[in-house]
């Protein structure tokens, strides 16, 4: 409700009568939108008592406005804003007049371009094809309710309040250790865990503690595009090394690292994005020596690594020998689904302290509520069921989607299969423009909104991801018939 009490105000000293001033003030914020068409006014008795004022005072300005058309007297309701309001009076509420929001800035301000590459459409899509995410239908509802409720019980009686410099709630850190402990193999004590909103604040905290204008930090060709953004955003100098079959090559790392002081490394080793590459024994080993003979801090971004289809997936470097040098960032938003935004930083505690501090600049208490109701279904094993049964069914639609591009696309693209994860990287050979497909696509109804790389210094790769994991097998055969459709009318 509108705070009456300041916005009315009533002049004793004035000749004209207190309920008329009252009527021709709410006329004018009828007018200047404050009050627009269907607004419910403020009883007889709420206005009289705000004000300060009798009852019988407010009762007659408001049947001066009801019988001037300004307001509408619902019997045994409410008063509210007519929604056809005078049309002879001076200003009405449809007059020329002007929101002081309606104009451009008149003030310096970055307007900072769009990082991903985003077209709006107009078209109806029946299937959208997007960067690899969780199909939400899946999503356990039963027991995540009734963990939030728990949860919910739980914070009104506790009265949680203040700023978290904790790093998270003690109960998801303590439930969350022990899953990474079990599925990642990661040694750490839980001062050694910190929890965003998600893996792109912890990317960005990280970052912003490590970078300073001028710093030299290496990144893979191609690489996550929002990553890359962030760090030129803080002044870093990129230097990016090729991607090939067996994931970041670096033997050409090494060969930078000689002639150049490296600030920090950022490296997705698991299902890399965006080309689903999953880097070998032999090149994690030999990064794991650059990193210890080098000195340089690692952002290792393992964004899906709970999708597996291979029962003998590698661990994370973070959790081989590194000497502290390595900052491990994970998200629970891949496994529950974009909605839930779960991400959390592993790393030395002098570290998180830092990240801690600096958070509260943009996040002074976290989603406390969340992560108390996913520590719930992690020590109770809801989660676990719920990644085993996704996995399984993510892995079928892969199998399927990867076998139907290679009967029905195999002249139009080129592309290996994964080992897991949520999407293919699928390379579409050089006589076939991606962005004439993306936007012929587009008018059938398929909207191709995984990340692609087909313009600017990136159209060389002429590729894009296939998110499958939340596409059923007939939107996935839909999507392939409509994309070898059009490249064929090329």
């Amino acid at each position: 409700m509108l705070p009456y009490k300041n916005l009315i105000i009533i002049d004793k000293k004035d000749s004209l009568p207190v309920y008329r001033q009252i009527s021709l003030q709410l006329i004018s914020l009828i007018q200047e939108g404050k009050l627009p068409p269907g607004a419910v006014l403020p009883s007889t008795r709420t206005l009289a008592f705000d004000l300060q004022l009798h009852r019988k005072t407010i009762v007659a300005a408001y049947e001066t406005l009801v019988s001037e058309n300004w307001i509408d007297n619902l019997p045994r309701k409410s008063y509210t804003v007519s929604p056809n309001l005078p049309v002879v009076r001076p200003r009405s509420y449809n007059s020329k007049r002007v929101s002081p929001f309606a104009e451009a800035g008149t003030f310096d301000f970055d307007p900072y371009e769009l990082v991903m590459p985003w077209s709006r459409s107009l078209n109806n899509h029946r299937i959208e094809i997007n960067d690899g995410f969780p199909d939400i239908s899946l999503l356990p509802v039963q027991a995540l309710s009734k963990q939030f409720k728990k949860a919910l019980e739980s914070s009104a009686s506790g009265r949680r309040s203040g700023v978290n410099l904790d790093g998270g709630s003690s109960n998801f850190k303590t439930s969350l250790r022990s899953f990474l402990n079990q599925t990642r193999g990661i040694d750490m004590g839980e001062e050694n865990l910190f929890t965003t909103r998600g893996a792109q604040m912890a990317i960005y905290i990280a970052a912003a503690l490590i970078i300073k204008p001028g710093d030299k930090v290496v990144v893979s060709e191609p690489s996550y595009f929002i990553a890359e953004a962030l760090f030129e955003k803080l002044g870093a100098e990129l230097i990016r090394v090729p991607m090939d079959g067996e994931g970041m090559c670096t033997d050409r790392l090494e060969d930078i690292l000689k002639k150049n002081t490296i600030k920090m490394l950022y490296i997705i080793p698991h299902h890399h994005h965006p080309t689903t590459v999953t880097m070998s024994v032999e090149r994690r080993n030999h990064l794991m020596k650059l990193i210890t003979s080098y000195n340089f801090a690692v952002i290792e971004d393992d964004y899906d690594y709970d999708f597996q289809f291979k029962y003998d997936p590698y661990l994370p470097l973070a959790s081989g020998d590194h000497g502290g040098r390595i900052i491990y960032i994970g998200s629970l938003t891949k496994v529950l689904g974009s909605p839930f935004r779960l991400g959390y930083m592993i790393a030395t505690s002098d570290f998180l302290q830092a990240a801690a501090r600096m958070r509260t600049l943009i996040d002074l208490r976290g989603d406390f509520i969340m992560e108390e109701t996913i520590s719930g279904m992690i020590a109770n094993g809801d989660l676990a069921r719920h990644i085993q049964k996704t996995n399984k069914l993510y892995s079928q639609r892969c199998n399927f989607l990867s076998d139907l591009v290679s009967t029905e696309l195999g002249d139009i693209i080129d592309f290996t299969k994964p080992t897991g994860g949520m999407a293919l990287w699928l390379r579409v050979k050089p006589q076939y423009d991606l962005s004439k497909i993306i936007k012929k696509a587009d008018l059938k109804g398929l909207a191709i909104k995984g990340s692609a790389y087909s313009t600017g210094k990136d159209a060389h790769f002429n590729a894009f991801r296939f998110g499958f994991a939340s596409l059923n097998e007939q939107e996935l055969a839909e999507a392939v018939h409509i994309i070898k459709t059009v490249a064929q009318s090329l």
